[in-house]
């Protein structure tokens, strides 16, 4: 049976008043506290819940191993063995995995036991069979050997009731065989977040729309929808494409209440700042929920959050460099959280700079970046957030926090590759 979360409150965006301009750190703090899952739970088989985020702690219901054995093909019996030449008589039958030896070992003899085999009552230690000469009914090798050798304890991974992996983690396939070897066949999860795609404007046509030389001076293909999209898919949310609205608000209007039907979450590309065309953040404010947050990064800067009929929404801008840092920056970790999900911190590299620059203080920077065949970092060679071409040219971005830096080469750089925000 599905549980549902509870909404978000309507003033989970909002700023105290006098607050302009938001140190990015402190914005990502904003949203590190404010949300939380909007999704339903489910339950799902373990062997089908690779992507998905788990909504209760997972518990082991048996342990690994769950029996004492043997780590190695050999012969087994009571230890230790002291220092020097020792003789065992064997028993007869054998020790194998999944077929356990039916009997206890005396004291004083051995018995043949292959690797993953349960430890006969009396075996405590496995010598292994390359370091014994066998006649007959007889082994011979030489200790000193200590007590416990070459065997598993029962337990020594985990135990049963052990908490094995928190709420808010996403399984990974590795995952899957800790759960199943933990005895676990169905789990609590996070419904899949869906997350709707806007783009906005009448200079935007849809990819394949026209042929390049159909299109008037002032349109432009839709680059951010479709960027979005896949971004949304490789993270593991389920992406769905609300299409373009014109700059007509009864359009816009439609199409953010279908959205809201079908998402939990909805990303929007341009028409978010003050201008007169800005028809997403004006129509937000008029007849939703909306701020406007001012954040002291480049490129990005506007980001409009808000809600549309309970449903949130993150206002991107809408070059597509600026709309992909910030998609990375702020979408990626605070749709986690409506996910479900833990809190994603990107994991970086502090790598020496291949590169010069001059940088004022007052706002962090992100610089388009790759790792050359030297081992530093270089740049793309333009800031310009119109120049998409550096999206795909760089493997991730160099971050530079507010303060005024002057970085020269050979200068340690934190650099971020996209797929720390996988």
């Amino acid at each position: 049976m599905m549980v549902r979360p509870p909404q978000l409150r309507n003033d989970c965006f909002a700023l105290p008043s006098g607050v302009d301009w938001l140190p990015m750190a402190e914005a990502l703090d904003r949203l590190r506290q404010r949300l939380g899952p909007v999704v339903g739970q489910e339950a799902r088989a373990v062997t089908e819940a690779v992507g998905a985020i788990l909504a209760a702690p997972a518990v082991a219901r048996r342990g690994n191993p769950p029996a004492a054995n043997s780590a190695v093909d050999g012969y087994g019996f009571a230890g230790p063995v002291p220092e020097g030449p020792v003789e065992f008589p064997l028993v007869e039958g054998r020790a194998a995995a999944g077929v356990p030896f039916d009997g206890a070992v005396q004291a004083g003899r051995a018995i043949r036991i292959l690797t993953g085999a349960i430890l006969p009552g009396g075996v405590d230690t496995v010598v292994l069979q390359e370091d014994v000469a066998r006649e007959g009914n007889r082994i011979a090798f030489t200790g000193p050997l200590k007590r416990g050798a070459n065997t598993r304890e029962a337990g020594e991974d985990f135990r049963a009731g052990d908490a094995l992996l928190p709420a808010g983690h996403r399984l990974l396939p590795q995952d899957i065989g800790l759960l199943v070897a933990a005895g676990l066949a169905e789990l609590p999860v996070f419904r899949r977040l869906r997350v709707g795609v806007l783009s906005n404007g009448d200079e935007v046509v849809p990819a394949g729309a026209r042929a390049p030389e159909a299109l008037g001076p002032g349109a432009i293909f839709d680059a951010n929808r479709p960027m979005l999209l896949a971004l949304l898919a490789r993270w593991g949310f389920d992406p769905v494409d609300l299409g373009c609205a014109s700059d007509d608000r009864n359009d816009l209007r439609a199409r953010l209440d279908a959205a809201a039907e079908g998402a939990d979450a909805i990303l929007t590309s341009g028409g978010v700042s003050t201008g007169d065309e800005d028809h997403v953040s004006a129509l937000l404010r008029e007849e939703g929920e909306l701020q406007s947050w001012r954040i002291a990064i480049k490129p990005g800067r506007p980001l409009a959050l808000g809600l549309w009929r309970g449903v949130p929404v993150f206002g991107l801008p809408g070059n597509p460099v600026a709309a992909f840092v910030c998609a990375l920056l702020f979408a990626r970790p605070a749709l986690e959280l409506l996910a479900g999900g833990a809190w994603r911190e990107p994991q970086g590299l502090d790598l020496p700079a291949g590169f010069e620059k001059r940088k004022k203080p007052g706002r962090a920077e992100f610089l388009r970046a790759r790792i050359g065949t030297d081992g530093r970092v270089e740049r793309f060679e333009s800031e310009g957030s119109g120049r998409i071409s550096g999206l795909s040219w760089a493997s991730g971005l160099v971050a530079l926090d507010e303060a005024e830096r002057h970085v020269r080469p050979g200068d340690p750089v934190r650099f971020l590759p996209y797929s720390a925000f996988d």
